[in-house]
């Protein structure tokens, strides 16, 4: 017996099969939260510690979480609220007197319009169009994973529509915009 009164070993038994199960669930989502974080950010790196963000916080909660059998949508939902949350925090530009001594650019995803499209976005509409065309959530549920309002992601996904469609729609003279 140890010194809480159960026999050595009893609760050793049960963290390392949490341990487990939590490693093997990672092992196996893995790759579908990178694609997941890549959509929502449209940067690999971002992606990743995207990624990484969640699952900190999901093995603080494994065994709460394992209990209610949905780790995919808390971490899913985590991920979609830490970005929207990001977003809020440096969307403000910050003016430096340095200038860098050369530009910075991120690796381009694929040469594909859509994608560069969906990349100036802003980040609630990208997250809302992923929340309802990746993931195919109905508004209620984007509004519940997002913490806001119906209306908000009804008026987001239209916005985020309209600027879609501006720079697909092919403009001619003379014709109406």
């Amino acid at each position: 017996m140890d010194h809480a009164g159960t026999a050595t070993g009893e609760s050793d038994r049960a963290e390392p099969d949490a341990e487990l199960d939590f490693e093997h669930w990672v092992v196996s989502r893995a790759p579908a939260l990178l694609r997941y974080g890549y959509v929502l950010t449209g940067n690999p790196h971002d992606a990743a510690d995207l990624v990484q963000e969640a699952l900190i916080r999901l093995r603080a909660s494994w065994s709460r979480v394992l209990r209610k059998k949905d780790p995919e949508g808390y971490v899913r939902t985590t991920m979609a609220r830490h970005h929207i949350s990001l977003w809020r925090r440096t969307r403000r530009e910050t003016l430096t007197s340095a200038v860098p001594d050369a530009p910075h650019h991120d690796p381009a995803p694929p040469d594909d319009a859509l994608w560069q499209s969906l990349a100036t976005l802003p980040r609630r509409q990208r997250a809302v169009l992923v929340l309802r065309y990746y993931e195919a959530l109905s508004d209620d549920e984007i509004a519940a994973r997002l913490n806001i309002t119906r209306g908000t992601v009804r008026s987001q996904a239209s916005r985020a529509l309209d600027k879609l469609r501006a720079a697909y729609t092919p403009h001619y003279e003379g014709s109406p915009r």
